[in-house]
């Protein structure tokens, strides 16, 4: 039995907080702080059993944060123009005090932003957090990926690097494969007949004003989703199903201050990582920030291999691997696609993959090759042995999704009993 002098029966109620006097008291009367701490972080109650894959939530908001205030700053020096784009971020790289480094921060930051946000998911994908009664929950998280990858995109071109110049005009031109609409809307995307001013200042108000805010709405929403149904944990158990004499959940324990100190542990790890890359090697190798891209854009110099930033090659390499461009686009979308149809492709009586059989252990497994795999082809050269293999490992990614009703029953992937309670694992 649990006894109720833990930290569950220390958490006070919001409509039992002490009466605060002077400036707390004041504030508290206008905007409740105290009531907000005790609902939100010291009254929300999360699994006992989190373990490292559940730092990459936070991190993601930390990051998020980051990229706000060094966008800020970068705007104030950045001149959105087809003459002045490219030359704005050398003056910021070379005049702007300490302006380099608020460029690489960004430019570093948007690649971490995707690899937390890649771990955060694949981290969902572990531990069924897409299943009921989290739908909307993953729901809002893929709308919030998806305004990543327009943010990102937009961001990607504002520099006018060579690169992104290129790297435009394959993903707009994209947009030309949908029947009937493609032209005009291709037309509509660039604000004239070519990638230049009008596209530059659509996709900078974009990038600064209306994507961000967008973002910032469906993370508040995907938020408050989570604080509805509660934190999913490794074992899929439902802790709110279990509650002590106090109301508590037995499972639970405060987020404040048990998760908060350990998610500082994870941030203070994350930024040291963080500085040592931005600080000693800033491209990592041409995948954060590519050679062609430290030159201006040039419509008359086509870089010797066209490719987009390396968070967006999975799926470029899925476009390439079908000859028929229109076909490609299609497939491309629908890799994006298939992750909002996750709670309903799942036909398996249990969340985590702790409980789940061989069957569907050995399709994450493949699923994760594949993507890292087609990340890796989408770099390559579309020739030879590369599209072959991008063509193969695509077949692999779609077969995790669309595979997933008849490969996730009980009758093919036996599962094992779960526990009623969480079981702690030492980590």
């Amino acid at each position: 039995m649990a006894s109720n002098n833990g930290p569950a029966a220390g958490a006070p109620l919001a409509g039992n907080l002490p009466k605060r006097k002077g400036f707390m008291g004041w504030l508290n009367k206008r905007m409740p702080v105290d009531e907000f701490i005790a609902e939100q972080l010291t009254g929300y109650y999360a699994p006992k059993n989190f373990n490292i894959w559940y730092f990459f939530g936070s991190l993601a908001l930390v990051v998020l944060v980051m990229q706000l205030l060094t966008g800020i700053f970068l705007t104030m020096f950045y001149k959105p123009g087809e003459l002045t784009s490219f030359d704005s971020v050398e003056f910021i790289m070379r005049e702007v005090s300490h302006g380099w480094l608020i460029r690489y921060l960004h430019s570093t930051g948007a690649s971490a932003f995707f690899i937390v946000v890649y771990l955060h998911m694949f981290r969902a994908l572990l531990y069924g957090s897409y299943k009921p009664p989290r739908e909307l929950l993953w729901l809002l998280g893929m709308l919030v990926y998806l305004a990543l990858m327009a943010e990102a995109f937009m961001g990607y071109v504002l520099p006018w690097g060579n690169m992104s110049f290129w790297g435009a005009q394959v993903i707009v031109n994209l947009f030309g494969t949908i029947p009937a609409i493609g032209p005009p809307l291709v037309e509509w995307i660039r604000g004239d007949y070519g990638i230049a001013d009008a596209t530059l200042n659509r996709f900078f108000a974009l990038h600064v004003v209306a994507l961000p805010l967008g973002i910032l709405l469906l993370v508040m929403l995907h938020l408050v989703a989570l604080r509805t149904t509660g934190s999913n944990n490794p074992d899929g158990i439902e802790i709110k199903e279990k509650l002590g004499p106090n109301g508590k959940p037995l499972d639970g324990i405060p987020f404040h201050p048990y998760y908060t100190v350990k998610d500082v542990v994870g941030v203070g790890v994350f930024f040291i990582l963080f500085a040592i890359i931005v600080f000693f090697v800033p491209t990592f190798g041409g995948l954060f920030l590519e050679g062609p891209n430290f030159d201006p854009a040039n419509p008359m110099s086509t870089p010797e291999h066209i490719a987009p930033v390396w968070y967006f090659t999975p799926f470029y390499a899925i476009l390439r691997a079908v000859p028929d461009q229109r076909l490609g686009a299609l497939l491309m979308g629908l890799a994006v696609v298939s992750f909002f149809f996750l709670p309903w492709l799942d036909r398996s009586p249990v969340k985590s993959m702790r409980y789940r059989g061989w069957v569907s252990k050995t399709m994450l497994t493949l699923f994760a090759v594949s993507f890292i795999a087609l990340g890796y082809l989408g770099l390559q050269p579309a020739e030879g042995i590369y599209v072959l293999w991008a063509r193969i490992f695509g077949v692999i990614y779609f077969l995790y999704f669309w595979a997933m009703p008849f490969y996730s029953r009980a009758s093919v992937d036996p599962v094992k009993q779960v526990p009623q309670r969480v079981v702690f694992n030492a980590h």
